[in-house]
């Protein structure tokens, strides 16, 4: 699995030598998207996302990423409800919806499944700094205008599991083998069948027991 890189504590349970990391999941932000959209994280609740960074009047790398997205896009048609991917507008002063709509279209992007969009500048560069952690995985990034080649993972929980250069072939082929994998990943804190029996397995184990003696003892009558 991908692994996790950012937590906000670690806690010992009481009792216990185990030690259990609570990871940082990315807060939620709201946006408009490329068709006049109110949209945000938490419509996505389950699925996985990746998100890059972009501005539309951007003359060459923003264009070579929106087009190396586009391919993480089709590699997904055909399981397109597992992942979601965004470009969030680092200029939202410029990026308009109508200038956001201009550019998706550019490089036919499916709106449903792939989203352009802007939000307050300062929310968004609160965002990426801290919660995306871009400078981390960028440390030439300026933080004043945050333009990075880098496309941000993010798994079903919101904590971010990777981040994988836009222009590297061999790590975009990394990128669309872990998408799937996270989806594979089983929740540590969903509810478990198996959990739930637990406290009444000796009544189980005991019943069947009995079921057996009652068998056996079937079974001799029946040979007498």
């Amino acid at each position: 699995m991908p692994q996790r890189y950012f937590y906000d504590s670690i806690i010992s349970k009481p009792g216990s030598q185990v030690q259990d990391t609570i990871w940082h999941k990315v807060k939620n932000l709201s946006f408009t998207n490329q068709l006049g959209e109110k949209v945000s994280l938490d419509d996505l609740n389950g699925k996985i996302l990746v998100i890059d960074f972009f501005f539309t009047h951007c003359p060459s790398v923003c264009p070579g990423l929106a087009r190396n997205m586009k391919r993480l896009q089709d590699s997904f048609k055909q399981n397109d409800t597992i992942v979601q991917f965004i470009s969030i507008s680092i200029d939202p002063e410029h990026d308009s919806v109508a200038n956001l709509r201009k550019f998706a279209d550019r490089f036919k992007a499916n709106p449903d499944t792939w989203w352009f969009v802007t939000a307050d500048k300062k929310e968004t560069y609160d965002f990426a700094l801290n919660e995306i952690k871009a400078s981390v995985a960028d440390s030439g990034i300026d933080t004043a205008f945050i333009h990075t080649e880098n496309f941000f993972l993010l798994d079903k929980n919101r904590v971010v599991r990777g981040w994988y250069n836009g222009f590297d072939t061999a790590k975009q082929a990394e990128l669309v083998k872990a998408i799937p994998t996270l989806m594979l990943e089983r929740d540590r804190n969903a509810p478990s069948v198996f959990r739930d029996l637990i406290p009444i397995l000796p009544i189980i184990f005991i019943a069947i027991g009995l079921i057996i003696v009652v068998l056996a003892f079937i079974k001799r009558m029946n040979k007498r």
